[in-house]
């Protein structure tokens, strides 16, 4: 068991490792479909305390071949676990040679972690109705009607 002050370190993940995480931990997304490159938090022991996704940005008007977007981060709720991984994900981003990283919070999640890792509020977005169009049938995913904060690494 961690410590509190006990060092944690970057390590690489898989997909499939980073998507079983989240679907253990995450408290309201499931796992993405792919990613561009996953990445993990571990304590010096090799335990496995959190996972970041980082994907191609699902704003179509991001998708511009320089920007990334966190689709997920999801830790067991070790200290600093999160924003450990929020500020390697941008380390990793910009050393892959991305520009952007973007990521979205929900209404009542504070982003203190994003803060923490020095990520600046760029945006909000409304409640939408969800995807679901008459051109083109979605399921929910159960997090529609929920506004959000677009938050940049900086």
């Amino acid at each position: 068991m961690r410590q509190d002050g006990e060092p944690l370190e970057i390590c690489p993940v898989t997909l499939a490792e980073a998507k079983d995480f989240v679907r253990q931990h995450h408290r309201h997304h499931t796992a993405p479909t792919g990613h561009k490159v996953s990445l993990g938090v571990r304590t010096v022991d090799g335990v496995l305390r959190g996972v970041a996704i980082l994907s191609r940005p699902v704003a179509r008007a991001w998708d511009d071949g320089q920007t990334l977007e966190a689709t997920r981060v999801a830790t067991d709720g070790t200290k600093n676990a999160c924003s450990a991984l929020y500020g390697a994900s941008w380390r990793v981003a910009r050393a892959l040679g991305y520009r952007r990283l973007v990521t979205y919070t929900q209404e009542g999640e504070s982003g203190a972690s994003l803060r923490g890792a020095g990520w600046k509020v760029i945006g909000q977005r409304r409640a939408r109705r969800g995807w679901d169009t008459p051109a083109r049938h979605r399921d929910g995913k159960g997090n529609d009607q929920v506004a959000r904060t677009v938050w940049e690494a900086a």
